[in-house]
């Protein structure tokens, strides 16, 4: 099994690197976009404005409380009958990973927000400092040392939930995977390298990401 891997390798590897590529790129653009959505709706959320707060607890408990499959087969179908313009399927499903990402990352930056002491927001209120002040000059850059871990893991979660737009044949590391496995009739060994692969380079960002916190918590003694 390991010759024939070998093998498969020489002769599909470029395929491989071509899906592992799409994949980066695809959980890069979705935990971006879904930062800054997720921003946005934390802010709201810790608003004293109700509405906000509402509307942003109803949307993060629809879609932490129903399958990221659903969601994409929601976005792949709802997102053409709707919109005025054509979208390609690939965008249908990065907008659907987006904002299941979306509500993830804005609790951990509204946990982040509020991990800060209360009091460095009554002591800039007191010299003055308007709320919007407050938040980008004080409170964030205060809460980016804890956010910035989870905000990697979710990096990492997206690496792995990439491989469900494979159902949609969109350029990924498992859609390689069905290519080469169709090609040559081996779907044990191609999925063995696909698997891999995925360990290899969460492995590597997980270290990546654990050497960052040593140093965040390093440069705080």
């Amino acid at each position: 099994m390991i010759e024939t891997m070998i093998k498969m390798w020489d002769r599909y590897g470029f395929v491989y690197l071509q899906g592992l590529t799409g994949t980066l790129c695809l959980a890069a653009i979705t935990v971006f976009f879904g930062t800054l959505i997720g921003m946005i709706l934390a802010i709201m959320r810790l608003s004293r404005v109700k509405p906000f707060q509402w509307f942003v607890r109803f949307y993060i408990w629809v879609l932490r409380g129903t399958p990221i499959l659903l969601q994409l087969y929601f976005f792949w179908i709802f997102l053409p009958r709707v919109l005025p313009v054509k979208i390609s399927d690939s965008s249908c499903i990065i907008i659907a990973l987006i904002i299941n990402a979306s509500s993830y990352v804005a609790e951990v930056i509204r946990a982040g927000i509020q991990a800060v002491d209360k009091g460095q927001t009554e002591a800039a209120r007191s010299l003055g400092m308007t709320g919007s002040h407050t938040m980008t000059q004080i409170i964030l850059p205060q809460a980016i040392k804890n956010i910035l871990p989870a905000l990697g893991n979710e990096f990492i979660t997206m690496i792995k939930q990439a491989s469900l737009a494979s159902v949609f044949f969109i350029n990924e590391l498992t859609t390689s995977y069905k290519t080469i496995s169709s090609a040559t009739f081996r779907p044990v060994e191609a999925l063995m390298i696909a698997g891999i692969i995925y360990l290899m380079v969460t492995t590597v960002l997980g270290k990546i990401m654990e050497y960052a916190e040593w140093r965040m918590n390093r440069n705080e003694r």
